[in-house]
């Protein structure tokens, strides 16, 4: 025998020596019934492999090609009075929508006893935020005394929304909006320690709040959940300071994530650090991100990519963390965008990725297939990368980009290098400045807003947008209906503990082993100006797996998956279920 072929089955045998082929069917499944042999799943002895590593399965199929041109727009209301500034999922399934309030009049008239005296003196009568309904297509419009004009937000442990900062009288203030049918905002002018105008917000492990920059801000806070008034934890930042590009700023909005050791990844402009939130030490910089600004006004796009956890990933176990960061524009861009003769400098094609926690790492460089500056960067339930809106020259503020980017694009970070980048099907509608974007439990993407202007203009070249779309990737194609699990929410599990294992019941008709599933837990973020603050994904270990039941391991620590609500997905080799909202804590 060929040496070549006794070293390929020496390396088999001792593939397969450490594994229990064990034939399992579920008892407690509520489907319990005999299912024959050909239906059983190989039970892996997952002990064998150490804490972090991939666990290898030879029966694995790859995902399901899909047709990149499937994916389809719907406009799904025509005119709903309030642009989309801010968006945020609730956890009843509706979706938050609102805009500044003081510079003057909406498209929908407000609840006449809601009047309110601006600090110019005059009345106002008009509708600033909505609860959109993206079944129904209901609006109801929302209260807000406080000028939230270029705020942060997200939700809480309590599912929540907490809104902080803004302008004028809401540059230091707090709204807390409950998840009910009737609920409004209930605000407080001075909860904060200093005015946050295009500030970030995080959750950190034990669910208290960290908000980081904001216009003159070099600092950073941390403040307790779901109150309005509490003692000021502030902690300078100097980095804000010397990532400033004078008054173009090209900082705001600064790029931050939770990482897997509690640390706080803090991007801005083209700079990253590591600090410890709870001393305001910096850990560690990392390099320098080449090429141009990535942050408000230049504005680009990052997502910390999904988190990859195993069946017996601890609590201190290095979980690699990836930052993604793509587009903006050249440093100086903003200053062509304001001043005669007006320019329009191309966006950045280029994207960055490095692993935030690895000393030592270095920015990986590709390529989209076009510019893009003040788009969106959503984490869509299969893992993959959504980028869409925005524009393909100049940057954000108000009339400062020309060539809307109308191309949304999928990446898919565990493809290899030159292949993550996919086009798809391309809206009609412009989405430049102050339009947003929003993951939806069906899979859909729910886009709204834009608004280049400083008032509602319907006339100009980009009129404030009144409609709202639905965007449905390639794995809501039609084709792909038949490998879609379903998860049968009556009999699964909805309190998670960290560290412990619970059970996702579904629906499939196709037979699957361990490597054709995932499950993977997401928060819904709150996304402004091009960036969704606390957005994650957690992909999450597994024990066992049929095709009526999922033995998934909640994450061991705060560290990974903040407390909270999240929307739990199953993927069939690339296609996705409905999500479910479980509660962690």
């Amino acid at each position: 025998m060929a040496p070549s072929i006794m070293i390929s089955l020496k390396s088999l045998i001792v593939f397969l020596l450490p594994m229990s082929f064990v034939c399992t069917v579920s008892s407690k499944s509520p489907f319990a019934k005999h299912i024959p042999d050909k239906n059983a799943v190989l039970k892996f002895n997952t002990n064998f492999f150490q804490n972090n590593a991939e666990v290898p399965d030879v029966f694995q199929k790859p995902d399901f090609d899909m047709d990149y041109s499937a994916s389809y727009w719907e406009v799904t209301k025509e005119f709903v009075g309030v642009s989309a500034m801010h968006m945020q999922l609730m956890i009843n399934n509706k979706v938050v929508f609102y805009d500044t309030t003081n510079l003057g009049p909406s498209a929908l008239r407000h609840n006449p006893e809601w009047c309110r005296k601006l600090p110019n003196g005059r009345t106002d009568c008009w509708a600033h935020g909505i609860i959109f309904d993206p079944n129904s297509g209901d609006v109801r419009t929302l209260k807000i005394n406080l000028n939230p004009w270029c705020s942060s937000g997200g939700l809480s442990t309590s599912g929540k929304l907490i809104s902080t900062g803004g302008s004028d009288e809401g540059s230091r203030s707090i709204r807390i909006l409950e998840p009910c049918d009737t609920c409004d905002f209930h605000e407080g002018g001075t909860g904060l320690s200093t005015f946050r105008w295009y500030a970030s917000q995080q959750m950190l492990e034990n669910g208290d709040i960290i908000l980081v920059g904001g216009r003159g801000a070099h600092n950073y806070e941390i403040f307790p959940p779901d109150q309005l008034k509490f003692p000021i934890q502030q902690f300078g930042l100097p980095f804000l300071m010397e990532t400033t590009d004078g008054y173009l700023e090209n900082n705001l909005y600064p790029f931050v994530y939770l990482l897997p050791d509690g640390t706080v990844f803090v991007f801005a402009n083209d700079r990253s650090v590591i600090i410890n939130p709870r001393t305001g030490e910096v850990v560690r910089e990392l390099p320098k991100l080449l090429g141009g600004s990535r942050n408000y006004p230049a504005s680009g796009q990052s997502a910390l990519l999904p988190l990859k956890l195993t069946s017996n990933t601890n609590d201190g176990d290095f979980v690699k963390a990836e930052v993604l960061v793509c587009g903006g524009n050249s440093h100086d861009a903003f200053r062509y965008t304001e001043k005669a003769p007006r320019k329009f400098p191309p966006a950045l094609k280029d994207c960055g990725r490095i692993v935030a926690n690895q000393e030592g790492a270095e920015w990986d460089i590709e390529e989209m297939p076009s510019g893009r500056v003040m788009g969106d960067m959503l984490i869509l339930p299969t893992g993959d990368l959504l980028l869409i809106n925005g524009a393909k020259a100049g940057t954000s503020a108000w009339d400062a980009a020309e060539e809307p980017n109308f191309t949304p694009v999928l990446y898919s970070p565990e493809k290899p290098k030159w292949q993550r980048f996919n086009k798809l099907k391309p809206s009609q509608i412009p989405r430049m400045y102050h339009s947003s974007s929003a993951v939806l439990p069906d899979g859909k993407v729910l886009v709204a807003g834009s608004n280049t202007h400083a008032t509602y203009d319907f006339k100009a070249k980009y009129p404030t947008e009144m409609r709202v779309e639905k965007f449905s990737p390639p794995y809501l194609a039609a084709e792909m209906a038949q490998f879609r699990p379903q998860i049968m929410e009556e009999f699964s599990d909805k309190q998670l503990i960290y560290g412990q294992n619970f059970k996702v019941y579904i629906n499939l008709t196709a037979e699957v082993v361990m490597g054709d599933i995932k499950v993977t837990m997401y928060p819904p973020p709150f996304t402004t100006h091009g960036f969704s603050q606390g957005q994650r994904m957690l992909i999450l270990g597994l024990n066992e797996v049929t095709n009526t039941v999922i033995s998934v391991v909640a994450p061991p620590s705060g560290k990974l998956a903040p407390p909270g609500y999240y929307l739990i997905f199953v993927v069939h080799r690339g296609v996705p279920s409905k999500g479910m909202w479980v509660q962690i804590q």
